[in-house]
This record gives structure tokens, sequence and C-alpha cells, in this order.
């Protein structure tokens, strides 16, 4: 179905892998579109629950592809910024949790995808950066915007301007990454994740996203305001009143995402 990632669906998780080792799995136009497309797919298949997306080899994206992109004048770039932009907003957007699995390099375009996954674990192998200075740009896929707001202004203008690379420990002590896993039991790690919140409420795991993503772009009063919408459309569900009765009753919940 895809030429550069696999996608497959296991157990209510859609694992989506970027399959491009030779290239340390660089982005390139064809790869943002076939992650587009099987992220609507995920978004739309009720029995996905959650996503893990990890990278093939010893990268999970080592960056955009810089051979495409040298071939790029500025308006072709801009386009494929735009791309980008479409794909990292969209996965923002949909309402199945994404958990990345960092396996290795998450170096420019692989950063900022990282970023725009809900929940990161990173192997103690991983590295981050965005390295674009020293390429004569800047980051494009809205790592200026994601990385400042994950690890403050000053830490991003960090690592932004001088280009550094950090291992996962350092990522995980700025706030970069959520755990830190060994190789080997990364995608364990991830599992254990979404199989934690595949066990909770699907509507309250969607509104939850949603509050906080969209929240966090609004002055508090707004975002309180927006909190109380998406509460009250939670509270509302068949799902709240099972999970209640389950609770009083000291029961495992039976959600039905209704």
């Amino acid at each position: 179905m895809y030429e550069n990632i696999k996608f497959e669906v296991k157990d209510a998780i859609g694992y989506i892998t970027i399959d491009r080792p030779k290239a340390l799995n660089a982005l390139n136009e064809d790869v943002l579109n076939e992650l587009y497309d099987a992220f609507s797919k995920v978004e739309a298949d009720e029995a996905v629950r959650c996503v893990i997306l990890t990278g093939e080899g010893k990268a999970f994206v080592a960056g955009a592809d810089i051979a495409q992109m040298s071939q790029m004048n500025a308006l072709e770039g801009r386009n494929m910024m735009i791309l980008g932009h479409k794909l990292m907003n969209y996965m923002e957007a949909i309402e199945k949790p994404i958990i990345a699995a960092v396996n290795g390099f998450a170096l420019g375009g692989g950063c900022e995808l990282s970023m725009a996954c809900d929940i990161r674990i990173a192997s103690t192998k991983a590295k981050f950066g965005q390295p674009e200075v020293g390429l004569g740009i800047i980051p494009g896929f809205g790592g200026t915007q994601r990385l400042s707001r994950l690890v403050g202004k000053g830490m991003a203008k960090y690592l932004i301007m001088t280009a550094n690379m950090i291992g996962a420990d350092e990522a995980y002590r700025i706030g970069l990454v959520e755990q830190i896993a060994e190789p080997e039991a990364l995608m364990e790690a991830a599992e254990k994740v979404a199989n934690t919140i595949i066990s909770k409420a699907p509507i309250a795991v969607a509104t939850a996203k949603a509050a906080i993503n969209h929240g966090y772009d609004m002055d508090m009063k707004s975002a309180s305001k927006f909190e109380i919408e998406t509460f009250t459309a939670a509270f509302g569900s068949e799902d709240k009143t099972e999970g209640m009765d389950a609770f009083l009753n000291k029961r495992a919940p039976e959600f039905k995402n209704k």
C-alpha cells in the first residue's frame, strides 16, 4: 500500500513505521503524504484507539530530505513546509492519541514530527536536535513554535540557535520527552502506555486531548470556558455513566465509546 512507511493495526493500536532506513527515514514529500494518509485511516477506524509512531533502523527521522530540498527554489521550499504543517497540525487535531517511540536520531523534521505527537518515549540511544541554522535555514515544520511550548522560549532558542544535539537524558530533563526506555524495551514501553490509555473512556481521552491542545493557545478565560464545554460533552456520554457505576461498584468498566 505504501512505499515509504509500514502501517498495521493490532489489538486496538495503529502502528506506523517510517521505513526508509538507508536514508535514515528522512522526510520528503512522498513520506509526508503517506503519513497523512495513514493518520487519516487511523482516525476513521473505530477499532483503533491509540497510535504508535516509530522509525525503522537506527533513526526515528534524521530530518528532511536535504538532497531533495537542495534542488528547491523558495516557493517550492515553502510548499513543502506547508505540507509538513498540514500533516503535523492534523496529528494534533485527530482524536486518537499518538505516541512517538523515538528509537534513534530525531533531528530537524524528525524532532518536529515527534513534537506533533501527544507523548514521546525515547530510547536511551535517541538523539534530538534542530540543526537547521547550520544549513542556512530555520525549523519549518513547526519547530520554532512547538519546541518553545514544550521546553520554554529560552531553551528553545538555545537548541535552535546553537543547533546542538542532545541525548535522551537531557531531553527528559528539559521536558522534551516523557519517558526513557532501553532500546530493546522501547516498543514494550510504548505499548504499555498505549494500553493504559486504551483502558480509559475513549470519549474522555479524546476530549482531554482537545481541551489541552486547543486551550494551550487561548487566554486562560477562554481556555477555561472551552474546558467546561468539553467536560460537558464527556459528562453527557454513556461512558461517564458506566465509568462512575463501575467505580461505585468496584468493578472494571466496559466503555463503549458512546
